[in-house]
């Protein structure tokens, strides 16, 4: 495999002359020959599909349209007639360009709208122009003459006619139906996404989930006959234009870039938006009563809770994975090498109980339960198994709130059972989530309610076992943590963990299996380069997967450690496999710049590295000039010295964030290194997402320094 180094970049993040705004498909082509004087081989973007009101690329509304605000309207083959003859377009377009110049972060949403706005003006003149109702303008009236002198107009023969439109009406009209009739033809999921997308404009963006019972329970054959109802064609074939004219767009800057030689990478997410066109179209293939997220850890607790549906894995199986295949196929006319986001999550997926707050009781899946006669085999009775597995509630919290007992028994009685005569509940069969808890009024005061809701919420997810529907069993992640563990004693402890340590050994078969299943028939279906995104908890079966399905994997210079040996030492580049991606840095993690001033122990354990050669010898084969000093204030030298001794790496691929490529020269910083950042994980704000390069490409094409030390990171890599 050839080795590369790349780019990584949010397609938005690009500043060019022509787009001023927010970066575009055809931006691509700037930023295209940018990286080739840089010697980069690769340029990856985030995902670029259409993701509604959400900012995040990765909250799609379409597993398959292209995001519109990524339309350069005045490379439109409609634009150029449209603004002459139309002042109302022409008007918006202005306007456009004086309120939306350049900004280190942009406006989503205004973005969004105004753009869609200016679509919506544009089509309708094309409409306009297929049903005949253009009329070309008349020339301009004649200049008066001097006094004395005829005109040179007023001398001809006869007025001059009004210019004509060209071509005429029916041969554009026959073009564009032409164009959209091939489209259709050739993308099969265009119908139901603009179908979806007329009836989210109707009802003012709202959720399918809030939409009429006759709209959002609609089956393919209904949504068909919608598609096909001449009341709706207007609209419907408005959205089909909008995504002919991005993927030409697209089609075209993807042409150019690897008519450079160089890579395009894309990103496919996992996950779908709960209200997306395909979990409205294609219910079968996602289970929408689990949702993902990602267990307890240390910034976390009680776990994150995605909102994103789960696959149903058996029905997409059961139709040869065709929605997947039609997926990657679709990206494969754009790019030669795709990420697969979250990877983790082709193994095994953290799911949780729609309605939960939190992914604290969630569970893999597929997971491997506990039987309840193992549990019994081991010496745990009913009323053991019970107290493992059912919080039990002390009158006493509820009471230390109210500070009345007559009242705490009461507000117990709304959610909870007593445990027969003692001071001690446990919640009502019918509570299922910690979300029942939060509905329901207990308290007049809000700043009580709130109390005795989150006393409740804690002692729901207080629990060491969760018991499935068919009465088995699986240990809760924090299970440590629980009162009913600690109540055990050695013994008890020691027979559980022995049943917990079985069942982890069967679910990493389980993971391995489900893993080949679903990765194989996607990754083989084109043929471009697949490469995880394998962050996140590490499973004895990936490794060997994703050797067999030929996958890249991801190497984080900063996170790959052994973190098992003392002093948690870096992994020496040397032993980075040729079948991964090397970088500094991801869009959820601190930049290059924040990871130096910032986390001085993990700078300190990677001078340590690199003053081996950068090989873990010992032998400071490698140390040939001073290094920094971990205290020192990064600068352009630290950014060099960092980002050349990375490019030692044996990964086959090298690809780094823009950022942390620019921090090669100081003019290029901003004020604040957090303002730097993509975006900040766990958290929701109009700063994720809406990054921007600090200047333009043009100015990055001039800066032969720059450039130089760019190229001087490839060749490092190249020869490496």
């Amino acid at each position: 495999m050839e080795r590369k180094t790349g780019v990584v970049v949010p397609l938005s993040a690009l500043y060019t002359k022509d787009c001023e705004a927010a970066g575009d498909f055809l931006a691509l082509k700037d930023f295209a020959d940018f990286c080739e004087k840089c010697s980069l081989g690769v340029i990856q973007l985030l995902p670029v599909n259409d993701t509604g009101t959400q900012s995040s690329p990765y909250s799609g509304l379409s597993a398959y349209a292209l995001h519109p605000m990524f339309i350069r309207i005045d490379a439109l083959p409609e634009f150029d007639e449209a603004y002459k003859m139309d002042s109302a377009f022409a008007k918006a377009y202005r306007a456009f360009k004086k309120d939306f110049k350049y900004s280190p972060r942009f406006d989503y949403d205004k973005l969004t709208q105004r753009k869609t706005e200016l679509l919506h003006l544009l089509y309708s003149y094309i409409e306009k122009r297929c049903a005949g109702k253009v009329k070309p303008k008349a020339p301009p009236k004649p200049k008066k003459a001097a006094a004395g002198e005829a005109s040179a107009e007023a001398k001809a023969a006869a007025p001059a006619a009004p210019a004509k439109l060209t071509p005429p009406t029916e041969e554009y009209a026959a073009k564009l139906k032409g164009e959209l009739d091939a489209f259709i033809r050739k993308n099969a999921w265009i119908t139901y996404y603009a179908v979806f997308k007329d009836l989210k404009d109707s009802a003012m963006q709202a959720t399918w989930k809030a939409w009429p019972d006759e709209l959002r329970n609609l089956d393919r054959k209904q949504i068909e006959l919608r598609w096909n109802n001449k009341a709706h064609r207007s609209s419907h074939n408005f959205f089909v234009w909008c995504q002919l004219r991005a993927s030409e767009q697209f089609q075209e800057a993807a042409d150019y870039v690897k008519g450079k030689g160089i890579t395009l990478k894309g990103d496919l997410p996992i996950l779908m938006n709960d209200d997306s066109a395909d979990c409205w179209a294609w219910p079968e293939y996602f289970n929408q009563e689990q949702l993902a997220g990602s267990p307890p850890d240390g910034e976390n607790p009680v776990g994150q809770n995605w909102g994103f549906p789960t696959y149903s894995w058996d029905k997409i199986a059961a139709s040869d994975f065709a929605w997947w295949k039609e997926r990657v196929t679709l990206a494969a006319r754009y790019y030669g090498a795709f990420r697969i986001d979250h990877i983790l999550g082709f193994f095994r997926i953290w799911s949780v109980r729609r309605g939960e707050t939190t992914a604290y009781l969630g569970h893999t899946t597929p997971c491997s339960a506990i039987s309840l006669e193992k549990l019994e085999d081991a010496g745990f009775d009913e009323g053991r198994i019970n107290w493992l597995s059912k919080p039990h509630i002390p009158t006493g919290l509820i009471e230390d709130i109210t500070w009345n007992h007559d009242e705490a028994v009461a507000i117990l009685s709304k959610l909870c059972d007593r445990v027969g005569e003692e001071e001690l509940w446990n919640f009502k069969e019918e509570i299922l989530t910690d979300g029942q808890i939060y509905s329901q009024p207990l308290a007049d005061d809000e700043g009580k309610d709130r109390r005795l809701k989150d006393a409740l919420a804690r002692k729901w997810r207080d629990r060491a076992l969760i018991r499935q529907e068919d009465g088995s069993f699986i240990p809760v992640y924090s299970y440590p943590e629980s009162t009913a563990w600690k109540s055990l004693n050695g013994e008890e402890q020691s027979k559980l963990r022995e049943l917990f340590t079985e069942n982890a050994e069967k679910e990493d078969k389980l993971w391995e299996k489900q893993a080949l299943e679903t990765l194989t028939p996607i990754c083989r279906a084109t043929g471009m380069i697949p490469c995880a995104e394998d962050l996140g908890a590490s499973l004895a079966c990936m490794p060997g997967v994703l050797d067999k399905v030929g996958i890249l994997s991801l190497k984080v210079v900063r996170w790959n450690r052994d973190w098992g040996t003392d002093g948690q030492p870096y992994v020496p580049f040397s032993k980075y496999p040729a079948m991964s991606v090397c970088t500094t840095s991801v869009h959820d993690s601190p930049t290059l710049r924040q990871w130096w001033n910032n986390e001085k122990q993990s700078v300190e354990a990677y001078l340590r590295l690199v003053s081996d050669g950068g090989n873990g010898s010992g032998d400071n084969a490698g140390n040939t000039e001073a290094l920094p000093n971990k205290d020192d204030a990064f600068d352009e030298k630290i950014a060099a010295f960092c980002l050349e001794s990375s490019a030692k790496t044996g990964s086959n691929w090298l690809i780094n964030p823009l950022q942390d490529y620019l921090f090669l020269n100081q003019k290029y910083y901003k004020e604040r290194q957090d303002d730097e950042r993509i975006n900040v994980p766990g958290s929701v704000n109009s700063f994720n997402w809406t990054y921007r390069m600090p200047v333009s490409v043009a100015e990055l094409e001039k800066d032969t320094a720059l450039i130089e030390g760019i190229k001087k990171i490839a060749t490092i890599h190249d020869k490496a």
